[in-house]
């Protein structure tokens, strides 16, 4: 797994401007085996959650990631599997309109 790189997906609520608000910041690293969830609202970061039942990512192997938008919560799934939740912090959720993805990844797809 040497050279596998970090990589990030955001929900943001201004697609301009990646300094105001956000809904969503999922960060997975290789080397800590972590998957780390947080928002960041009025320029202050919340608390991280980083409980994840198993950590799925492999260097170099594809997965398809889905972000399940329900009332209470974004669920994530990874190859159809839940992989961990994320309780709304922004709201209302409507304020949350861009995707960002960073970091060592291909993407193939987005829908």
């Amino acid at each position: 797994m040497t050279g596998a790189q970090p990589f990030s997906v955001t929900l943001l609520c201004d697609p301009m401007d990646a300094n105001l608000d956000i809904g969503l910041l999922l960060a997975v690293s290789f080397l800590e085996k972590s998957i780390v969830r947080n928002s960041r609202i009025g320029g202050k970061w919340g608390k991280e959650e980083k409980t994840i039942p198993y950590f799925p990512f492999t260097a170099g192997e594809s997965f398809k990631m889905e972000l399940l938008c329900e009332h209470q919560q974004i669920r994530v799934l990874l190859d159809g599997r839940q992989l961990c939740s994320f309780t709304h912090r922004v709201q209302p959720m409507q304020r949350v309109t861009a995707l960002q993805i960073s970091g060592d990844i291909k993407l193939t797809k987005v829908a």
